[in-house]
């Protein structure tokens, strides 16, 4: 039987030399916020017993970003240091045994095949608690380990306090723990503030355990990168552009065509079928789907849409929580916001706009118009210069159209208002009765025309 884990993620910081209002873990790097990708890898690992978030800092918010992640959270409200935090997760975990992981809400890089060896790592040893740790060409900033002459970790010396022979060391503490979860709770309360900053580090356990007669053992990694925490948005650009780089390699290897792969921007949540077409500076956001044979236009921005197969957006085309089915063509320089369902085979053309619309199979609207809390039916034609006006400065209203419906250039269509199966709008008219199938409707200005009336105009002057 299998020990139980539990894993503890420290975020209670707000990171001050992000120079940022915002606590530094809801910093968002490959389409996700840092906690959010910690969360998932430590998902990885058995599944864990329960993941702990420890919060501080705009802990309300941190709360909201991971509601839907079935994490549990534990508040630091003042933050005293990474002991201390820690401390705060003992009522809770100390009867649980097995083993606990400590994590850092800010190193989104750290794999899951990586928790996975810390952990097994710990659970083959008799040690107390296995450290992970790396070398680095510059360790400046970083906390060194100290080994005894049998290789055992006797301590972990922080920068300012290192001697130069000791800054000399290249392998660096991480941060990052597996304890037994037993001694863990046993001893963290030895731990004392005695130090410039008067807080409790978590990396005093190393020296507890070993005068209580326990080994601590470190574990080194040789991808440096994976430890990467976050502290600048130096550093934060850097992350992001490694997630990015990974998700366009993986895109790329599993059939999808990216031109230019270094100009686009793909969230990590993103999925895209084989033989889709991605072409320079777009960019496809949060939770996207997108099938096979689409074509995503120059400089467009998809963001949490399902798009079907065959689907084509054209150059500057900006698309956001909607669904298009297959077959469908969009843009260029379109824009369908919020709440939108586009049916096969529509079209959907330049300078036109949606928003919260049903627009049905077949349906064409190709260009200048807009299309807002409407229901539009299979195969409508809707004209140049087409508006439904459906807000009335108080209420929306719904706009429905049936099907094989045309509407002329420049109609006004003013919500509430219903028009027929097959009925026809005359171009320029501004429509706000019911129009019946089949009927056509006309709403302007009767057109006269006064021959000669130039040539008198200009006999007065």
């Amino acid at each position: 039987m299998k020990s139980a884990i539990n894993v503890v993620i420290l975020a209670a910081g707000l990171g001050t030399r992000m120079k940022s209002k915002r606590a530094k873990v809801l910093h968002r790097a490959g389409g996700l916020t840092l906690i959010e990708h910690v969360v998932q890898t430590s998902a990885g690992i058995t599944p864990p017993e329960h993941v702990t978030v420890v919060v501080g800092h705009q802990a309300e918010e941190v709360r909201a970003v991971l509601a839907t992640s079935g994490v549990r959270f534990a508040e630091q409200s003042e933050q005293k240091g990474t002991g201390h935090a820690v401390m705060m997760c003992r009522e809770a975990l100390a009867a649980q045994g097995g083993f606990v992981v400590v994590l850092y809400g800010d190193c989104p890089l750290l794999s899951v095949t990586t928790l996975k060896q810390l952990v097994d790592r710990q659970a083959a040893s008799d040690a107390a608690a296995t450290l992970i740790t790396t070398r680095l060409p510059d360790p400046t900033g970083y906390g060194r380990l100290i080994f005894g002459e049998r290789g055992e970790l006797q301590s972990i010396v922080e920068q300012k306090a290192a001697t130069s022979e000791q800054l000399a060391l290249d392998l660096i503490n991480s941060g990052i723990y597996c304890f037994r979860a037993d001694l863990l709770w046993k001893h963290i309360t030895e731990i004392r503030p005695g130090n410039p900053a008067r807080e409790y580090y978590l990396t005093d356990m190393v020296e507890i355990l070993n005068r209580a007669g326990h080994r601590v053992e470190a574990m080194e990694v040789a991808n440096s990168e994976e430890l990467l925490g976050i502290n600048t948005r130096v550093e934060l650009a850097a992350v992001d552009k490694l997630f990015r780089g990974r998700k366009v390699r993986e895109l790329m290897l599993d059939g999808v065509t990216i031109e230019k792969p270094e100009t686009v921007t793909i969230d990590s949540a993103v999925r895209i079928g084989a033989d889709s077409i991605v072409e320079p500076f777009a960019q496809i956001l949060g939770r996207t789907e997108i099938g096979e044979d689409c074509r995503i236009g120059a400089c467009s921005i998809v963001a949490n849409s399902t798009l079907a197969e065959r689907v084509y957006v054209a150059a500057f085309t900006s698309i956001a929580d909607s669904v298009v089915e297959a077959d469908v063509h969009i843009g260029p320089f379109a824009r369908l916001r919020n709440g939108n369902r586009v049916a096969k085979g529509a079209h959907i053309g330049n300078f036109v706009e949606l928003k919260n619309t049903q627009f049905g199979a077949g349906a064409k609207a190709n260009h200048l118009a807009y299309l807002g809390d409407a229901e539009i039916g299979g195969k409508v034609n809707i004209g140049a210069g087409t508006i439904t006006c459906n807000f009335d400065g108080a209420q929306k209203h719904r706009t429905r159209i049936g099907k094989d419906a045309f509407i002329g250039s420049n109609s006004t269509l003013v919500a509430p208002i219903e028009i027929g199966d097959a009925s026809y709008v005359g171009a320029g008219s501004v429509i706000t009765d019911p129009v019946p199938a089949e009927a056509l409707a006309l709403a302007r200005g009767r057109q006269v025309v006064k021959e000669g009336w130039v040539a008198a105009r200009k006999k007065k002057k």
